[in-house]
């Protein structure tokens, strides 16, 4: 058996993360070929993923066998710590959805692999799913997952962290930051993606350019998103700024460079600490965005493409969200039953 140990390592120039690899032909070519379809972020999750597999594992790809998948499973589910268990679901290894999206990142390598048919892989070594009980079942279709991810609803701001937050933020470029994903649900790599030519302030509009999955939209974003950027643009964007990306950074070697997700990380996590709140992410923020829309009587539809989700059934999570949503509709059906009842149901409703 062949050993392989992967290394990985990051080209960067002018700035700018160019390539990666991870010491290995065909894993440095999949890992181009992830570059030209995806954003940086993704490109970095899936060589990270790779790395953690095959470090585990420790053979080159041509020699893995799903024996090897099963075992990697068994490693990221172990205990990483005595007595330490997650209060979500009570497990003490990796989250469910982290093992789930490096064993994407695997699957997808070797489905890369098997395509191209000259790397000494003939079959995929990931099972999408163990077949199901009952017979005649395909495997794959309708089988058992090999991860099973919880459906959790997302959390979300009240209205007094909501405050608490936007109070502690220091500059107006960082209160357009978290105004655009508080009160027009971008998400943060759209917030940082958003270049000059990008706004329109007349219609008090955004152009979306670099969607997820490479959807544009343009969506309404409020007028204190404006009032916001204007201040910034005004008093705070360096006059010298070498990129035509709208948010940059104001202080340090870097003043006048775009600001990175882990910059956005920063304020937004600067901001937490200051206004005391447990939580505050760039993502509950967004998820606030579209929840306070619901409960304000938005048209699921609407949110749907307000959010640039490309099926409504990622939309639908809201009306759980929407807290007077399920109420209302509950009450209004309760009524229609009480008002077909017989004397028999109102006597034992009272």
């Amino acid at each position: 058996m062949t050993v392989f140990v992967p290394c990985l390592v990051r080209g960067v120039e002018g700035g700018e993360l160019r390539t990666i690899g991870l010491g290995h032909p065909a894993l440095d070519d999949y890992l181009a070929f992830v570059a030209a379809r995806a954003r940086t972020n993704t490109w970095l999750a899936v060589a990270s993923d790779l790395k953690i597999f095959f470090s585990v594992v420790g053979k080159p790809p041509a020699e893995v066998r799903p024996l090897d998948v099963f075992e990697f499973l068994a490693a990221q589910r172990a205990p990483r710590g005595d007595g330490v268990v997650r209060l979500d679901d009570g497990e003490a290894g990796l989250a469910a959805r982290t093992i789930a999206r490096r064993l994407s990142s695997v699957r997808g390598l070797f489905a890369y692999l098997v395509a191209r048919g000259d790397a000494g892989v003939a079959n995929n070594p990931v099972p999408a799913s163990l077949a199901a009980r009952r017979p005649g079942a395909r495997r794959g279709r309708g089988g058992v997952p090999l991860i099973r991810t919880p459906r959790t609803l997302p959390r979300v701001l009240s209205p007094i962290e909501v405050d608490a937050l936007v109070g502690a933020l220091r500059t107006a470029r960082d209160r357009a930051m978290v105004t655009a994903m508080l009160l027009g649900g971008l998400r943060r790599c759209e917030v940082l993606g958003l270049r000059l030519g990008d706004l329109n302030v007349g219609e008090r509009r955004a152009f979306i350019a670099e969607g997820k999955g490479g959807r544009q939209r343009v969506v309404p974003i409020s007028g204190r998103f404006f009032v916001a950027i204007g201040d910034y643009l005004d008093d705070e964007r360096p006059r010298t700024a070498v990129t035509d990306r709208v948010f940059v950074v104001l202080k340090g070697p870097n003043r006048g460079k775009a600001l990175s997700s882990a910059g956005l990380d920063e304020v937004l996590d600067g901001a937490r600490a200051r206004a005391g709140l447990p939580r505050a992410t760039c993502h509950q923020l967004r998820h606030t965005c579209f929840t306070r829309l619901r409960e304000a009587g938005m048209a699921l539809e609407a949110i749907q493409a307000q959010a640039g989700h490309a099926s409504i059934e990622s939309t639908r999570i809201y009306l759980h969200l929407a807290n007077d949503w399920l109420e209302k509709e509950y009450l209004r059906a309760a009524e229609a039953i009480d008002a077909q009842s017989g004397p028999a149901v109102e006597a034992v409703s009272r």
